[in-house]
């Protein structure tokens, strides 16, 4: 993200963002602001900036989610960790799950783990930690690849453990996996089912490099453009220009299956693992073969692997 960008975004946030249930200095998962992204450790000096701009204008509760990889050994680790609350940041996270293990040598997540511990106390927060504690248990070292991780826990087993969301590109990438825990449905049967995660909701939003108010979790699909926030915020979303987001927001999918339909898409014979794998393959069809400013960004599309 351009340092600019930057600037620009978190002085619009400053004054919007609860701090977490304890207080501004300290952190929660749905509370402040966090810094992500890829992994943000890949550009430290940004990184750094980012913090002390985020100090400087008050914003509370402010932490870092990292996957770890960038933390090779204790003293570099270390240092950019004190670095970084020197600077103002109140915590960390670290992500941890059978996804992060197949890139990530699970030493590298202790000691990430271990040293903010030292340097953030109980502002550091583990997600998931009930892998951090099985990985630990089961002594893995190294990288593990997700379909020998399968030889420790069923694939059943995991869907029970696990937080996880069948979304993004895992209906694509997963399907075997899949096929084996969840039934797979027409269209229809997901009308009447809610969003997992309401479309527009207050809490748990991302502002992404590109420019993108991106709600929720839902990759692919920007409220407006966040370097005008208080705009955006004040004049409220544009269905007339962004047609998909009315649908979305007043008809739900069954909405925005007609539009797809209506752009010559054929739902497919297999069926839907859940209700966002069905809105992503409707988006997918939409952002590939029309102009949605809203279904941003194009390239996430293209990305994408089939659904047949």
């Amino acid at each position: 993200m351009p340092e600019e960008m930057l600037e620009n975004i978190l002085s619009q946030l400053a004054g919007k963002i609860l701090p977490a249930p304890y207080g501004p200095d300290t952190t929660s998962l749905n509370h402040g602001l966090h810094f992500t992204g890829g992994e943000p450790f890949v550009n430290f000096p940004l990184l750094c900036r980012a913090v002390e701009l985020a100090t400087q204008l008050g914003i509370p509760s402010t932490f870092v989610e990292t996957n770890a990889y960038r933390c090779l050994d204790d003293r570099s680790t270390r240092e950019k960790l004190d670095t970084l609350k020197r600077k103002g940041l109140r915590g960390m996270l670290i992500s941890v799950n059978p996804f992060y293990l197949e890139y990530v040598p699970f030493e590298r997540t202790v000691r990430a783990t271990r040293l903010s511990f030292e340097v953030f106390g109980q502002n550091t927060m583990v997600y998931q930690v009930q892998y951090f504690q099985r990985f630990l248990e089961w002594g893995i070292q190294g990288t593990v690849a997700f379909e020998d991780y399968l030889r420790f826990e069923s694939p059943k087993d995991f869907a029970r453990h696990a937080e996880f969301f069948v979304m993004g590109s895992a209906p694509y990438k997963l399907k075997e996996f899949l096929r084996s825990i969840y039934p797979l449905r027409r269209a229809q049967a997901f009308f009447r089912e809610p969003c997992l995660m309401p479309f527009l909701r207050p809490l748990h939003n991302h502002f992404d490099n590109y420019g993108n108010y991106v709600p929720g979790f839902c990759a692919g699909v920007t409220l407006g453009d966040c370097r005008k926030l208080d705009e955006l915020l004040r004049e409220g979303v544009d269905t007339a220009r962004f047609p998909v987001l009315g649908l979305l927001m007043e008809e739900d999918l069954k909405g925005l299956l007609a539009l797809a339909r209506e752009r010559g898409y054929q739902e497919s014979a297999e069926g839907f693992y859940s209700k966002c794998h069905l809105c992503m393959e409707l988006r997918k069809h939409l952002a590939l073969t029309g102009d949605y400013p809203e279904l941003s960004p194009r390239e996430f599309y293209l990305q994408l692997g089939s659904n047949s």
